[in-house]
C-alpha cells in the first residue's frame, strides 16, 4: 500500500503516560533521532517527583514534550500537534493543551472500566463521540507489543514494558526518523540482558513495521533539515551543557576542579555527568549533606583548585553561611542553583526562576557576589565558562541561576572551538608582596579588579591567616577596629560593583529603532519572550526586546536602556523578583508579568501580554 508524505515546516508530539512508563526515555530517543536527522528542536520533559507515582491517576502522569522544525525554533511549543497516550489519565491530564485537529493516538488496551474510572471517566472517551475535535487513532499498543514478542523468553509484564518502544517505532515511522541510533542505544542499554535488548529493538521495529502497514494511518510526514550555523553540533541539555562549561573552564584555567555536591533534584544529573571526566583531572565528592558539598568546595579553592558546588534553592539555604565564609576569605567558589518550586520541597521536578532575591541577599552581612544566568539549554555551557572566569579573576563566590527548564530541556549546541574560549588562566601569589620584599600582605589588592592575591597553602614564606572574623586591610590580622571594618566591607562592594566594566553592555533588538515598549527577560525566559516578540513583529506591532545574563553586578548600561522606552515589561516566573531590583535601583516603573505555575511560559501567552502593553500606550 502506497502512502502519502506530507512536507511539514514544524511538528510538536507530546509522549505522556505513567511514570513507569518510560515516557522520558521514549522522548529522548526520538529527541537524539530527530537531533541526527538536523531538525532544530527544543524539549520540555515533565514528570512527578514520585520515584514511582501512583498508577492510572492525574498526579501519576509523566511526559515529554518536542518540538521540532526547518527552521530557528526557540521553545518547546505552546501545544502539541500529536499526543501519544499511554492510558486514560495521561489523555486526561493533557486533552486542554490540544488544538482542535491535532492527532491523539491512544493505547486502547489501557482503557479498562477500572482505569477510566480513576480519573473520573464514565466511559471510554475513544467511544463515546467526546473526542471528536481531534483526529484519534486507536491503538491497542500494549497488545500488540505482546504478540510482537510471543517467541521471546521473556515475562509477559516485560512484554508489556517494551510498549513504549512500539510507539517509538511508530512515530519514528510516522515522521521519517533515523532508527539505526535507537538499535544500538537498546543494544548498549541492555548489553547485560541480551534477551530484553533484542526484546525492545523488536518491539521498536513492529511499531515501524505497523505503521507503514495498518490502514490507521494513510499519511505520513516529513520535516526537512534546519538550515543552521555551520559547524559540529550535538544535542545537549542544560545540566550536560553546565557540566561541560565547568570542564572548559578548569582547562582554560589551567586549574583542576573539585566538585562538594550533594544530589538534589534538579542539579544531581550535573555531579553524575562531572564523575565520569576523571581524566580532565575532574574530582567530584558527593558529601553527606549540603553543607559538606560546599564546605569541601570552599576547601579546595583555598587550596587553589578551582571549587565547585551544586543544588537547587533548599540547598543554597544551608549552604549560606559558607558563601558568606567564601565572600570574607574572597577565594573564587562557584555555587550553582538550578531552580525548582518552592518554597520547602515544593515541587522538586517543576521550574521556577525564585531564588534570586537569595543569590542577591540571602547570606548574613554585606555579601555582595556576582549572580550570572543562562538563557537556554546550550547556553549554561558559556554561563559556566563565564561564571567561573569572574570568580578566578575577581576572588570572589559566584552565583549561577539556572532552572529546571534549562536543566532537564535540550537542545542543538554548536561545539565552540578552543580558540572561541576564553583564556581565564590563573597566577598564583608565589613571593612576598610586601613593600620590605619580604611581607606577604593576603589583602593587598590589584588596583585595577580589587581582588586580593590567591597563594596556594603551605608556599614558603606566604603563610597567612583565613577565616570568617573580619581581617585588617592588606595585613590579613583579626581586626574589631569599626574604620576598618567600614573600610574592608566598601572595598568587597566596590569589587563586585567594578564588575560591571567587565562584562558586555545590554544589546537591545528593535529592527527599526522606533519601538516604545521594550520586553526584558532573564535566565529561562529568553525563549517564550523571543517567541512572542516574533509573533508581535510579525503582526505587525513595534516592540524591542533585551535579556539580561548578568544580575550582579548589571551591565553598566541597564539604566540608560530602561528609561529609553516609555513600558518596560518583564515577565518572570516569580512574583517579581528582579522587577523589585530595577524598580529600586532605576526607579523606573516595570510593568511585571508574573506566573509561578512549575512550568515555563507559552509563547501565545507573553505575545497577548506584549500585544496589550503595545495597545495601552
Amino acid at each position: 500500500m502506497t502512502k502519502q508524505v506530507q512536507q511539514l515546516d514544524r511538528v510538536i508530539i507530546r509522549f505522556a503516560g505513567d511514570s513507569g512508563d518510560g515516557m522520558q526515555l521514549t522522548g529522548d530517543r526520538f529527541t537524539a533521532e530527530t537531533a541526527q536527522f538536523g531538525n532544530d528542536l527544543s524539549t520540555l520533559p515533565n514528570f512527578p517527583a514520585e520515584i514511582r507515582a501512583p498508577a492510572g491517576t492525574l498526579p501519576g502522569v509523566s511526559s515529554f514534550q518536542l518540538h521540532f522544525a526547518d527552521h530557528d525554533i526557540l521553545t518547546p511549543g505552546d501545544a502539541p500537534n500529536v499526543l501519544v497516550a499511554m492510558n486514560p489519565a495521561a489523555l486526561k491530564a493533557n486533552l486542554g493543551d490540544l488544538p482542535r485537529g491535532a492527532d491523539v493516538i491512544v493505547n486502547t488496551d489501557e482503557f479498562t472500566k477500572r482505569n477510566l474510572q480513576k480519573v473520573g471517566y464514565a466511559a471510554s472517551p475513544v467511544e463515546d463521540g467526546s473526542l471528536g475535535e481531534w483526529r484519534v487513532h486507536a491503538v491497542p499498543l500494549t497488545s500488540l507489543t505482546v504478540k510482537a514478542l510471543e517467541g521471546f523468553d521473556i515475562s509477559k509484564k516485560d512484554a508489556e514494558r517494551a510498549k513504549n518502544m512500539f510507539a517509538l517505532g511508530l512515530l519514528s515511522w510516522l515522521y521519517h526518523r533515523p532508527t539505526e541510533a535507537t538499535v544500538k542505544f537498546l543494544e548498549a542499554k541492555f548489553a547485560k540482558k541480551p534477551e530484553i535488548a533484542k526484546a525492545n529493538i523488536a518491539a521498536f521495529q513492529a511499531g515501524w513495521n505497523y505503521g507503514e502497514t495498518t490502514e490507521s494511518f494513510s499519511v505520513s510526514y516529513e520535516v526537512k533539515p534546519a538550515r543552521l550555523t555551520p559547524g559540529l553540533y550535538r544535542n545537549i541539555s542544560g545540566n550536560q551543557a553546565l557540566a561541560y562549561g565547568l570542564i572548559a573552564a578548569s582547562v582554560q584555567a589551567k586549574l583542576p576542579l573539585f566538585l562538594g555536591s550533594y544530589p538534589i533534584t534538579p542539579a544531581s544529573d550535573i555531579l553524575h555527568e562531572l564523575s565520569k571526566h576523571k581524566r580532565f583531572g575532574i574530582r567530584t565528592f558527593q558529601a553527606e549533606d549540603e553543607i559538606a558539598g560546599v564546605g569541601a568546595a570552599l576547601g579546595a579553592a583555598f587550596g587553589g583548585a578551582l571549587g565547585v558546588t551544586t543544588t537547587s534553592g533548599p540547598g543554597v539555604a544551608l549552604k549560606a553561611e559558607t558563601v558568606g565564609l567564601a565572600v570574607a576569605t574572597e577565594l573564587p567558589l562557584l555555587v550553582v542553583d538550578v531552580q525548582r518550586a518552592g518554597p520547602s520541597t515544593g515541587m522538586p521536578t517543576k521550574t521556577e526562576q525564585t531564588d534570586l532575591l537569595m543569590a542577591m541577599f540571602g547570606r548574613n552581612g554585606e555579601s555582595p557576589l556576582p549572580i550570572v544566568a543562562p538563557a537556554t539549554p546550550s547556553d549554561c555551557f558559556h554561563a559556566a565558562v563565564e561564571a567561573a572566569r569572574l570568580a578566578v579573576k575577581y576572588r570572589t563566590p559566584v552565583m549561577l541561576l539556572s532552572d529546571g527548564y534549562l536543566a532537564n530541556g535540550s537542545e542543538p549546541w554548536r561545539l565552540p572551538e578552543i580558540d572561541e574560549l576564553p583564556d581565564i588562566s590563573v597566577e598564583f601569589t608565589t613571593t612576598p608582596n610586601g613593600d620590605d620584599g619580604e611581607t606577604y600582605l593576603p589583602f593587598r589588592r590589584d588596583p585595577e579588579t580589587l581582588a586580593r592575591p590567591w597563594a596556594v597553602p603551605g608556599t614558603p614564606g606566604l603563610e597567612h591567616r583565613i577565616g570568617g572574623i573580619e581581617k585588617a586591610d592588606g595585613t590579613g590580622n583579626i581586626s574589631y577596629d569599626p574604620n576598618n571594618h567600614d573600610r574592608m566591607v566598601r572595598l568587597r562592594q566596590a569589587k563586585i560593583e567594578g564588575i560591571a566594566q567587565d562584562i558586555p553592555p545590554l544589546e537591545v533588538d528593535d529592527p527599526d529603532g522606533d519601538a516604545r515598549v521594550l520586553v526584558l527577560g532573564w535566565g529561562s525566559t529568553y525563549g517564550p519572550i523571543a517567541a512572542a516578540v516574533r509573533r508581535v513583529r510579525k503582526a505587525g506591532g513595534k516592540v524591542a526586546q533585551t535579556h539580561i545574563r548578568h544580575l550582579n553586578p548589571l551591565p553598566s548600561n541597564t539604566g540608560e536602556v530602561l528609561r529609553s522606552y516609555d513600558k518596560v515589561l518583564l515577565p518572570e516566573i516569580n512574583l517579581g523578583q528582579l522587577a523589585l531590583l530595577l524598580r529600586a535601583k532605576f526607579l523606573v516603573d516595570v510593568i511585571s508579568y508574573n506566573r509561578v505555575r512549575g512550568l515555563p511560559f507559552k509563547a501565545e501567552e507573553l505575545a497577548g501580554v506584549i500585544q496589550d502593553v503595545i495597545d495601552s500606550e
